[in-house]
């Protein structure tokens, strides 16, 4: 793996997998640095792709900052939302490529969301069998989260990512100034995924949280280079012991069966995925209770918390049918069994099935009425 520059880079934590590792630099002013992409194959041809929101903000100092290891440049801005995840919107990737002739070196730099970041990353798995590509997520949910740990997908109408593949980028770069200019909807949406972390992971990281919650939400530098620094951490590790989900990496997922389910439901977009999976966490918090696994006082605690950071703890009245079928189109689901990720006890999560009269209370429990 290549050297790293560090010359602003705050902290930097190491995706370990074999000759596909690569590091996340987290820190500011990184974006529009040219040491920041030295590690970066210095191909011919590169793609920015990015969106209608964040290309104004961002293309341009990107593309200045990259020149100097590309001939050329390109930039592509998709249509901004969770709604435009889909295979049109990915098809105006590949159109890039091709009209400009792009070949099997070229890069692709994912500047952008979680939208953005998967997108990017399919498209960079398929074109011409696999391009390198670079994550520059520039919001907090990315940066925590899904820029992390090669998931990439799109949308189909009857499931959330259901279509997609396993493709590690290059390089991860988090430039925490990126994070100024995140509406607070946003900014909220990616708490959702850092408090994740506590309940299944950490129970120090998780009373770290509660403690600096406002300070988080006051966007604090410092505060906010932890809250990543300790995401990315978990995360790599969980990564390196399970790339592809077949066992450990599933945790992560807590709360996202019941989110995606309310993604799905309203329609994409509708509220925003960290939104949903905020939700979904008070949901799967109910269930853990259910089972057995946890005391109330905890469900309490962590749904304090969502909702401090701004966050609904009420879901959507889709009714219990139509969660079960929606959930039914779940990557945990086996055997037509629907699985969810629970706390088995505070500071760690298992996937278990649980029994469909159990889920439609917890439903009932967790939802406005219709």
């Amino acid at each position: 793996m290549p050297a790293a520059s560090t010359a602003s880079v705050l902290h930097q934590v190491p995706i370990e997998l074999g000759d596909r590792s690569y590091p996340i630099n987290i820190g500011a002013g990184l974006l529009g640095d040219t040491a920041t992409w030295t590690g970066v194959p210095a191909a011919a041809q590169a793609l920015i792709v990015t969106n209608t929101t964040v290309a104004p903000l961002y293309a341009a100092q990107l593309e200045r900052a990259i020149s100097g290891r590309h001939q050329a440049v390109h930039v592509v801005a998709l249509p901004d939302g969770e709604e435009h995840k889909t295979w049109q919107t990915l098809n105006l990737i590949f159109d890039a490529l091709l009209q400009k002739a792009c070949d099997r070196k070229t890069v692709l730099y994912a500047l952008g969301g979680g939208v953005v970041g998967d997108m990017t990353g399919f498209a960079a798995a398929c074109y011409m069998r696999g391009v390198p590509f670079v994550q520059v997520p520039t919001t907090l949910l990315a940066q925590v989260d899904s820029s992390v740990g090669g998931k990439t997908a799109i949308n189909h109408p009857l499931g959330k990512n259901m279509i997609g593949a396993f493709y590690q980028p290059r390089l991860v770069v988090c430039d925490l100034d990126t994070l100024a200019t995140l509406p607070a909807r946003e900014f909220s949406a990616g708490l959702a995924e850092v408090i994740k972390y506590g309940p299944i992971a950490d129970m120090e990281f998780l009373a770290w949280i509660e403690t600096n919650i406002q300070g988080l939400m006051d966007r604090d530098a410092t505060l906010m280079a932890h809250a990543v620094r300790r995401s990315c951490e978990i995360k790599a590790w969980v990564v390196a012991q399970d790339e592809r989900e077949s066992g450990l990496r599933a945790n992560l997922n807590f709360g996202h069966t019941f989110g995606h389910a309310i993604e799905a439901g309203l329609g994409y977009g509708q509220w925003l995925h960290g939104e949903a999976v905020g939700c979904g966490m008070v949901m799967a918090l109910h269930l853990s209770q259910r089972l057995g696994l946890v005391d109330a006082a905890f469900v309490q605690r962590v749904t304090a918390l969502i909702e401090r950071a701004g966050l609904p703890v009420v879901g959507p009245a889709l009714g219990a049918h139509r969660y079960l079928e929606l959930m039914q189109v779940d990557k945990k689901t086996e055997a037509g069994e629907i699985k969810f990720v629970v706390i088995d006890r505070p500071g760690s999560a298992a996937v278990r099935p649980a029994p469909e009269a159990m889920v439609r209370e917890v439903i009932a429990r967790c939802c406005s009425a219709a």
